[in-house]
């Protein structure tokens, strides 16, 4: 069974899912929890969301809009100006202090994503080729090659997920931030437009 259309009380159960998995994470989440968490039951969520993982699928590409430095890092680095000012702005954008929440929910369902890929497919494609394609849209826009701009974003995407797997763990951020300026100057210099 699918979701059914938008209605008022669809978008506030979402919200509701979305202000408990910022809060509680999704790890263990049951469909009950998240039902029990809300105040309301099963039968309700399955009707306006279908399943437990789209419900949650749902929940967590809503919670990035609640996120305004994270959902607009991309059309900044798309922008005009330095392209290596434009993606030091990008890290100060990911790993500002205010976007944790989302970004443990992300490392959350990524973890589970990986337990269950069968029922997470669409996360999973999202999680590899969305930023993926973004940033190469942008070397693509700088005068990089197809091959350059492709090696050039999969090392960029890489270089974000893994720092911000550090900051979750508790390294400090001034060393993630000189650890990754010092990353983007030596990918600027190894690949150029052609």
């Amino acid at each position: 069974m699918g979701s059914v259309a938008a209605t008022p009380e669809r978008e506030r159960l979402l919200g509701l899912v979305i202000d408990l998995v910022l809060r509680e994470g999704v790890i263990d989440l049951s469909l009950s929890a998240v039902a029990r968490g809300i105040g309301s039951n099963n039968r309700m969520l399955l009707y306006y969301f279908g399943s437990k993982e789209a419900l949650l699928d749902e929940a967590g590409l809503r919670a990035f809009d609640q996120f305004p430095r994270l959902r607009e890092m991309f059309a900044r680095l798309a922008g005009a100006g330095d392209l290596d000012e434009r993606l030091l702005a990008c890290w100060a954008d990911l790993s500002a202090a205010d976007n944790l929440p989302y970004l443990r929910l992300y490392f959350q369902r990524f973890g589970i994503a990986m337990r269950d890929t069968e029922q997470w497919v669409a996360f999973i494609e999202r999680a590899g080729a969305q930023w993926l394609g973004w940033t190469r849209e942008v070397f693509l826009s700088e005068g990089y090659s197809e091959e350059g701009s492709l090696v050039a974003a999969t090392h960029l995407v890489a270089l974000w997920r893994g720092l911000q797997f550090l900051l979750l763990s508790g390294i400090p951020a001034e060393q993630l931030n000189l650890t990754y300026a010092t990353a983007v100057r030596a990918l600027l210099a190894e690949f150029s437009p052609s």
